[in-house]
């Protein structure tokens, strides 16, 4: 495989995690997608551009470098489904819309796809392992930020237009009570834009894992509405005039991570 994934350390003890970035593809992949898959448009488009603030703030991050048609970073290595109803696994074979996302027959194979496995999401979930313990031995605490976006109208998934902001937490079980609270504070002072707590999206595999406020890992998932920074449809455009008020938004809840961190360790 050619590099995997991006990573940089940061001096603050908050881990910014982009599973969806990336636009990779194996050459298995790229033969078998049908015609509406190459342009991948499940893609968590520009997700890197809109959080670029990040490294300045003194987050560390971590971001795919292969797209999720090849391998799903958030869903568990067991495949096991993490929501009722239609979703996509560890190898998806739909599209959002719930079209076949390969041609007939040109899957990956078994082997390709155990490759797959082990030499792009193991070391996803290994850089995450290691830079969750290494913050939380520097600073008795870390705190996961998992960064996602999707369109904002996919009947095939869920009903109606996403809300702009959709927090994850597991229904409480990867973070603080009374940090996602907070959280939810920071999207209702955002005027003109709408938020949810756990409601279509709970946090997928990497939240879920992560996420155990008992050992001072706290962990949140971001599902951002794409109308929110960008064009829905191809070719996909970054809108610096939505992305700007967007970004101003999102280092307003990274900063109430950290200030709650802070305020509750001490550091």
């Amino acid at each position: 495989m050619d590099k995997v994934l991006s990573f940089h350390q940061g001096r603050l003890p908050l881990l910014i995690s982009m599973p969806h970035a990336g636009l990779g593809l194996t050459q298995a992949v790229r033969e078998g997608l049908v015609d509406q898959a190459q342009s991948l448009p499940d893609t968590d488009w520009h997700i890197p551009r809109l959080y670029d603030f990040a490294r300045e703030l003194g987050a560390s991050v971590v971001a795919a470098e292969y797209s999720r048609f090849v391998i799903d970073l958030n869903r568990p290595d067991d495949d096991k489904p993490l929501y009722a109803g239609a979703t996509t696994g560890l190898y998806p074979a739909t599209l959002f819309e719930g079209e076949p996302l390969f041609k007939h027959g040109k899957e990956p194979s078994a082997d390709e796809r155990k490759a797959y496995l082990e030499q792009i999401w193991r070391p996803y979930h290994e850089t995450i392992q290691r830079e969750l313990a290494r913050l939380r031995e520097a600073f008795g605490y870390a705190l996961l930020w998992d960064a996602h976006s999707i369109r904002s109208l996919i009947p095939h998934l869920f009903d109606g237009k996403l809300p702009d902001f959709n927090l994850g937490t597991f229904n409480g079980a990867s973070c603080d009570a009374e940090l996602a609270e907070r959280l939810q504070g920071a999207c209702a002072e955002a005027q003109g834009y709408s938020h949810v707590l756990n409601g279509r999206f709970k946090g997928g595999h990497i939240t879920r894992h992560y996420g155990n406020p008992a050992e001072h890992i706290h962990a949140v998932q971001l599902e951002l509405a794409q109308s929110t920074y960008m064009e829905e449809v191809e070719p996909f455009a970054y809108r610096e005039d939505l992305a700007q008020p967007t970004q101003a938004v999102l280092r307003a809840l990274l900063e109430t991570l950290l200030a709650w961190g802070r305020e509750r360790y001490g550091k």
